[in-house]
């Protein structure tokens, strides 16, 4: 494979504004037979507009053309391979957006009275208990909006649960390889992050934690499988030395993905964890959202779950028996909407439903699978950051191909004039120039065995011809941008062009 065999760049495509021409319309509606209100009448002055909004008028043709365009410009998981470490980019079935398209659902007002929603709250609540027998937990929110908020979430119920034994404690013990969420979270919940280091094969230094742990550790987070994509060997002695200290342990859920099935979290010790449905339950995922971050607990942080909690009264009339439970004074309060980014949860209990126990298990074998293949195959090329199996993900280095000026922001790039989505780069931090890949269950053998091709050319190339990597992409409408001017000096506001 050669530069020669990268998709031809496209056309720039014009601004909307460029394609307007005065007096074209795309529909027209009939006269008012009412009399016409004065706005600024009806709004006040200062909420009326001096001028009318600059709009392009337009055909309705020439505007579906635009942006189907511009749609077929952007890469999303629908039109290729997408191996964006510790993110889980899957293809999602399309018949869990269909399901979430109903209009039950769509329609359903966030603040509508129980008795008008009883089939939400029952999948809210049967999918809470699906979250509970996957994990290994015994109470699941639905509220928390993301990971990160879940995060949050499940730090702040630590805090309540340390609170009311009288002491809050000060520090929680992060990894090296941890999300850099986990800091944040924990930060925000009021406590001191305290980093300890990983051992020569990525996992944590059993040792080093030892050191770390006293009477002030109110808890561990923990990426399991961690962001190396190898699983933590020792978590039942790592979780007994943080318990016998009175700490509790947080599994951050961002690679459930490798585990369904196979590990409950629960089952092993962890206290909360969070989940992500965006990554490892079917929705689509980047671009800003939606998403959703289920934090489950163990019975005995019940109480501090957000309020309300959607339950099942059976002593109700047949029809009323789901419902919200506000009665909850130990809870941390509400940290989101009452339904959490509902349609996400509706895709999530449709692909769960649709897999069932063995399907789900089959997504983890899988996922397990495609990872291993490609380290094998991609090991010789690239530098690798552990020996032995990974787990969904791996991590390569380029540090070899940096030798020759080739650096992993140039690969990222260069994997974009092959039509590929780049994996994410420089993360975990603890990986020099590092490359991480999860090709996810949902990729062909024919899609890997293409991504490899890709990157056996990338790596020849930074040995023959460094500097086509380095000027790379050369086939993608733009080439490559000033990102940290775009960062620190953003400009968005948009001036027609003039001939």
């Amino acid at each position: 494979m050669s530069s020669s065999e990268t998709r031809r760049p496209a056309v720039v495509e014009p601004t909307i504004f460029e394609l307007g021409r005065p007096g074209r319309r795309g529909f027209r509606l009939p006269e008012m037979d009412v009399p016409a209100v004065d706005p600024v009448e009806a709004l006040g002055r200062d909420n009326v507009r001096a001028q009318g909004p600059d709009i392009p008028d337009l055909a309705e043709p020439d505007a579906v053309r635009h942006f189907t365009r511009l749609a077929e410009l952007n890469h999303h998981v629908d039109r290729g391979f997408y191996p964006l470490g510790s993110c889980t980019m899957k293809y999602n079935p399309k018949v869990n957006e269909d399901a979430a398209s109903l209009p039950g659902f769509t329609r359903l007002h966030p603040e509508a009275d129980e008795r008008c929603c009883q089939g939400a709250l029952a999948l809210m609540y049967h999918l809470s208990r699906h979250l509970c027998e996957i994990s290994g937990m015994d109470a699941v929110t639905l509220e928390p909006p993301a990971g990160a908020s879940g995060e949050l979430t499940g730090m702040l119920i630590i805090r309540a649960w340390h609170e009311a034994r009288g002491n809050p404690r000060s520090k929680v013990i992060v990894p090296d390889s941890a999300h850099g969420t986990n800091p944040a979270s924990l930060t925000l919940a009021g406590y001191d992050a305290v980093e300890i280091v990983s051992d020569d094969e990525g996992r944590i230094d059993v040792g080093a934690l030892r050191a770390a742990v006293d009477d002030e550790t109110a808890a561990i987070m923990i990426t399991n499988p961690n962001t190396l994509g190898v699983f933590e060997n020792d978590i039942e002695e790592i979780i007994e030395i943080v318990h016998n200290v009175g700490g509790l342990v947080y599994m951050d859920g961002a690679n459930l993905n490798a585990l369904l099935g196979i590990v409950r979290p629960g089952d092993i010790g962890f206290d909360v964890m969070h989940f992500n449905l965006h990554k490892t339950f079917s929705a689509p995922h980047g671009g800003g959202g939606p998403g959703s971050g289920p934090v489950g607990v163990k019975a005995e942080l019940a109480p501090y779950l957000p309020y309300p909690t959607v339950t099942r009264d059976e002593a109700r009339p047949e029809g009323l028996q789901y419902c919200f439970d506000y009665d909850r004074p130990e809870s941390i309060g509400k940290v989101h909407g009452v339904t959490g980014n509902f349609l996400v949860a509706v895709k999530a209990y449709a692909y769960i439903l649709s897999l069932g126990p063995r399907g789900l298990r089959r997504v983890a074998e899988n996922a397990l699978i495609n990872a291993n293949y490609l380290q094998a195959r991609l090991k010789g090329d690239f530098d690798l950051s552990h020996s032995g199996y990974c787990q969904h993900e791996f991590v390569l280095s380029a540090s070899r191909q940096k030798a020759h000026g080739v650096k992993a922001l140039d690969i990222a790039k260069r994997l974009l004039d092959f039509g590929v989505h780049a994996p994410t780069i420089y993360f975990p931090l603890i990986v020099k120039e590092a490359l991480m890949i999860e090709p996810t269950e949902t990729e062909s053998l024919e899609s890997l065995d293409h991504f490899v091709d890709v990157m056996k050319a990338i790596a020849r190339e930074s040995e023959t011809e460094p500097e086509t990597v380095q000027a790379a992409p050369s086939a993608t409408p733009v080439s490559r941008l000033d990102e940290a001017k775009a960062a620190k000096d953003l400009d968005v506001t948009w001036r027609r062009r003039t001939a």
